[in-house]
């Protein structure tokens, strides 16, 4: 019965998806007034597990599966301070893409995440096992597994990592920030971005 609910549920919202303009490289830190270096995206992000940008996530990186994250490998740009990644829905029926998670505070000389850098370190509060810190999910789990609503079609989720030219007040990167913290923090500080892009659906 739940699964017929839900799939009424996605009918209702067959077309509200695609908030592309409301992804977090919209906000004002990603635009010429806000102090970027670059408004498109200029780093190559990949995922080798997974394969080129927009390539499926499988089950065993969706929700009910083997919860694995998608690693993440990114080019080096010089002039970086750190690096943050942002995980996103952006075909999720709200105003805003869906925040999944995100991770700032990556040191510099840092390339890539896998999943066992995302899982939690234990002698730190908000810091995981790759030596970095984590933000706040829309559910609140370090990193939330993708689930789309049933019968809504394909979700993109965005993988964007950032390249700042000054990090992020240490203060901030530790005290779990908001995604709407994170805008207001970057801003005059992104040197440049890049994004992978992995895509699911359910079925009944």
């Amino acid at each position: 019965m739940a699964a017929y609910i839900e799939s009424a549920i996605s009918w209702l919202l067959l077309n509200a998806r695609g908030r592309d303009a409301a992804a977090f490289s919209t906000t004002p830190g990603f635009s010429a007034d806000g102090g970027a270096a670059a408004a498109t995206p200029t780093v190559t992000v990949t995922s080798p597990a997974c394969g080129p940008s927009g390539a499926t996530l499988g089950p065993a990186y969706m929700q009910g599966g083997e919860g694995l994250f998608p690693g993440l490998e990114w080019e080096d740009v010089e002039g970086v301070a750190e690096w943050l990644v942002f995980c996103e829905d952006v075909d999720a029926p709200f105003p805003t893409p869906l925040c999944h998670g995100f991770f700032l505070g990556i040191p510099k000389d840092k390339r890539a995440i896998t999943h066992d850098d995302i899982q939690q370190d234990a002698s730190a509060k908000n810091r995981v096992q790759g030596g970095f810190y984590y933000g706040k999910s829309l559910a609140g789990p370090i990193y939330m597994l993708p689930r789309p609503l049933l019968n809504h079609g394909p979700h993109r989720y965005f993988f964007t990592v950032v390249a700042l030219k000054e990090p992020l007040d240490a203060a901030f990167v530790a005290s779990r920030p908001s995604r709407a913290q994170l805008a207001v923090a970057v801003e005059g500080k992104v040197l440049a971005w890049g994004r992978w892009t992995g895509q699911c659906e359910r079925k009944m």
